[in-house]
């Protein structure tokens, strides 16, 4: 997925301090070397007044000047190597070093995006995710139907494995497709039964592939359009530049923040126009259906009913389980 253009400057200006501090370091190798062998300085000033030299006798019709200063070049940096060596420094002291070899810390090669772009983007897009840390250890790799029963149904007859196994796959899909197809996804269900955890799940497989996504908890989420609504001086401010137009925005635990008319509009809004930009939101609510439509404007739950994957999780409390777990490891 594309950056936008304030993403891709901030790379860019990475890339452009790592040339001007390599440039620098080269500015103080040279000038440590000239005044331990003044020798290298009269060949640099030798192989500039040449090439000077060179350009004057082509431009006269010497069409043999060229191969001249080549060799003459190549007999000069010869002797330059042997100084350094003989002095204990490396052959290549005096020329300039990178950071990326590859690209030359350019952040390409010809036209296509080299490596360590691609991974400067994705470590941009864990920064501004608010999820930085949190995804090494909530993703798929460490995701287990281990706490879901097989015996506790719903309604419908499902057990809540058979319940979480449906619903992961249609996170699988979810991520399969999200270049291609526009869709929205809405847990709902008992608290600590991996919500939060599936979020998280997909969260990293999209970032992963240079996707932006950011993570707000309902309460963090309202707070910071608060602030950004009544001017008030806030480190998070700038943080909702991106909510509108990032590629994912997750949206966790609504239903707990301070539910008024302020709320009911801003998220209104956030919603339907992401849904008019066609642009992915995850929402997550430990409310029943029927609070949260009542919580919320019609409008909101309307939005919500028609245009998100409406994926009910039930079963016991993981994060009790893990703890008992650990209580009885214990104990053993």
């Amino acid at each position: 997925m594309a950056l936008n253009n304030s993403q891709y400057d901030a790379i860019m200006r990475d890339y452009q301090r790592l040339q001007s501090l390599h440039r620098h370091e080269l500015d103080d190798r040279i000038q440590d070397a000239y005044q331990r062998f003044p020798r290298l300085q009269e060949i640099q000033a030798q192989i500039a007044s040449e090439s000077v030299t060179c350009g004057r006798q082509l431009l006269g019709g010497d069409e043999q000047a060229l191969e001249r200063l080549k060799e003459h070049i190549h007999c000069l940096s010869q002797e330059r190597a042997a100084i350094l060596l003989k002095g204990g420094y490396p052959s290549d002291y005096l020329e300039l070093t990178y950071t990326c070899p590859h690209c030359k810390d350019t952040g390409y090669i010809g036209n296509q995006k080299c490596q360590c772009f691609k991974k400067a983007e994705i470590d941009l897009l864990y920064t501004q995710s608010n999820l930085q840390g949190i995804l090494e250890e909530e993703n798929f790799s460490t995701f287990s139907y281990d706490y879901y029963s097989n015996e506790i149904k719903d309604a419908s007859g499902k057990t809540s494995l058979e319940r979480i196994h449906r619903v992961t796959d249609i996170c699988h899909q979810f991520i399969r497709d999200f270049d291609q197809t526009f869709s929205n996804l809405f847990f709902y269900g008992d608290t600590g039964v991996g919500k939060t955890f599936l979020s998280h799940c997909i969260a990293k497989e999209l970032l992963d592939t240079t996707h932006s996504v950011i993570y707000f908890s309902a309460q963090e989420l309202f707070q910071n359009f608060a602030d950004k609504r009544f001017n008030r001086t806030s480190e998070k401010v700038d943080s909702t530049e991106h909510i509108y137009d990032c590629d994912l925005l997750i949206i966790d635990d609504l239903g707990t923040e301070l539910t008024n008319s302020f709320v009911n509009a801003e998220l209104f809004s956030c919603i339907n126009e992401r849904l008019i930009n066609q642009k992915s939101t995850i929402i997550s609510t430990n409310l029943p259906l029927e609070s949260f439509a009542s919580a919320y404007s019609e409008r909101i739950f309307s939005r919500i009913s028609n245009g998100y994957t409406m994926l009910k999780l039930f079963g016991k409390d993981i994060r009790v389980q893990k703890k008992v777990q650990r209580l009885s490891a214990k104990k053993s």
